[in-house]
C-alpha cells in the first residue's frame, strides 16, 4: 500500500489530492499566478509517463509503471507524446539497413 498511515491503515487518496491542490494554490499566490500553472496531483502521473516515453523508455516499461493492463492502453493515451516517432523509426530502420 502506498497511501497508508504509520499503523498500516488505509488513507483515502483524495486526502493527498486536496493537500497537493492547496499547496499549489499557495505556491501560485507566492510566486504569482502567471508563473505557475494550475496542476492536479494526477497530472504528475501524466508528466511522468510523457517524459519517460519522450526519452525513449519502452512503452511496455512505462505501461507497467503506470499499472495499465496492457501496453495498448498506454499507447492509446500517450500517442501524442512524440508525433514524429514514425519518421524517427523509419530513419533508424534505414540506418540499420545501411550499416
Amino acid at each position: 500500500m502506498v497511501l497508508g498511515d504509520l499503523d498500516g491503515t488505509h488513507r483515502h487518496p483524495e486526502r493527498f489530492s486536496r493537500r497537493f491542490t492547496a499547496q499549489v494554490a499557495r505556491a501560485r499566490k507566492a510566486l504569482g499566478e502567471e508563473r505557475l500553472p494550475v496542476i492536479r496531483l494526477h497530472d504528475l502521473r501524466h508528466t511522468h509517463a510523457t517524459l519517460l516515453l519522450a526519452d525513449g523508455v519502452p512503452v511496455k516499461v512505462v505501461s507497467e509503471r503506470l499499472g495499465h493492463a496492457n501496453a495498448t492502453i498506454t499507447l492509446t493515451v500517450y500517442q501524442h507524446v512524440h508525433p514524429g516517432m514514425g519518421r524517427e523509426a523509419a530513419d533508424r530502420f534505414a540506418a540499420l539497413l545501411e550499416g
